[in-house]
C-alpha cells in the first residue's frame, strides 16, 4: 500500500486531490515514516493481514481529517497515531462483544412459538411501514447498517458524510422506530401500554 493510495480516496469528507501542498506532503511523510511500524501493531491486533491494513488505512484517514491536529515531532506523531489506531481497534472490540453478547442472549431464548408464514410477513410490513416515516437518510443508515451489516466508516463513506453523523443519525432513527412500535403495539393492546 503507497502513501498515494492509502491516502488518495476521500473518507469522511477528505479528499487529497484538492487539499493544499503542505497537508498532502505531511500526510504523505506521515505515512512514509510510521506506516510499517503501525502495519506491525495492526497485525497483532488482528486476525488478518486485511484486518490489519484496514486499521491502518482508518488510522491515516482519521489523520487526514484531523491532520493539524497530529503533534509535530517523529516519537509525537507515532504516539498520536498509535493511539488512533488502538481507540479505533477498542471500538472494533466492543462492537464485536456487543454484537457476540446480544448474539448469545438471542439463541439462549428460542421463540415460545415457531413464526408462521402470516405473523412473519405482518412483522416484515410493520417494519417497513415504520422505516417508511423515516427521513430518507436516516432509513438509508438504517437499512445499510441493520440489514445490510455495514459499518459505520463504510456508511459515512457512501452517503459523503462523517462517521459521527452516521451514528447520530442511527440513534435518532432508533429513537422514532420505537416510538413507532410502541405505538402500534399500544394500538394492537386496545390502546394500553
Amino acid at each position: 500500500m503507497s502513501a498515494e493510495s492509502a491516502l488518495a480516496a476521500p473518507a469522511d469528507g477528505v479528499d487529497l486531490d484538492h487539499a493544499g501542498d503542505d497537508r498532502r506532503n505531511r500526510l504523505s511523510a506521515l505515512f512514509d515514516a510510521h506506516e510499517l511500524r503501525l502495519y506491525r501493531l495492526a497485525r497483532r491486533l488482528t486476525g488478518s493481514a486485511d484486518q490489519a491494513h484496514d486499521l491502518v488505512q482508518d488510522t491515516f484517514f482519521k489523520a487526514a481529517k484531523s491532520w493539524r491536529s497530529v503533534p509535530a515531532g517523529l516519537a509525537s506523531e507515532e504516539a498520536w497515531l498509535v493511539r488512533v489506531l488502538v481507540n479505533i481497534r477498542r471500538d472494533e472490540w466492543r462492537r464485536a462483544a456487543v454484537r457476540n453478547r446480544a448474539a448469545g442472549v438471542l439463541r439462549a431464548e428460542p421463540p415460545v412459538y415457531p413464526p408462521s408464514l402470516e405473523s412473519t410477513l405482518i412483522a416484515k410490513r410493520a417494519v417497513w411501514a415504520a422505516l417508511d416515516l423515516l427521513h430518507p437518510r436516516r432509513r438509508a443508515i438504517v437499512v445499510m447498517h441493520e440489514l445490510e451489516g455495514m459499518e459505520y466508516p463504510a456508511i459515512a463513506a457512501c452517503l459523503g458524510i462523517a462517521t459521527m453523523t452516521v451514528r447520530w443519525h442511527l440513534s435518532m432513527a432508533r429513537r422514532e422506530l420505537k416510538t413507532v412500535f410502541r405505538a402500534q403495539l399500544g394500538d394492537m393492546l386496545g390502546g394500553t401500554r
